[in-house]
């Protein structure tokens, strides 16, 4: 069944002080090519019929994000575009 996702993630200019905590945890597991984290949020949203890109702009931007230090985007995916994360 498609599906809307919302990414929900602080503005660049924003301090991302869980982004931080991971990117200096990094070298301890041997990881030392990674120059910055970022730390956001994935919402997905089940629509009763198709799903509603604008409608899905819209929580974003009234519920799920705070448009003042926060971008949001929107997307269908199915689960062919899913994707599995091991």
């Amino acid at each position: 069944m498609p599906r809307v996702v919302v990414d929900v993630m602080l503005k660049p200019e924003i301090l991302d002080p869980q982004g931080q905590a991971v990117a200096n945890a990094l070298p301890r597991l041997g990881v030392s090519d990674v120059a910055s984290v970022r730390i956001g949020r994935r919402i997905e949203i089940e629509f009763t019929g198709e799903p509603d890109l604008d409608r899905a702009r819209e929580i974003a931007d009234k519920l799920l994000a705070n448009p003042v230090i926060e971008d949001f985007t929107v997307r269908v995916v199915t689960d062919e575009t899913a994707g599995a994360h091991s």
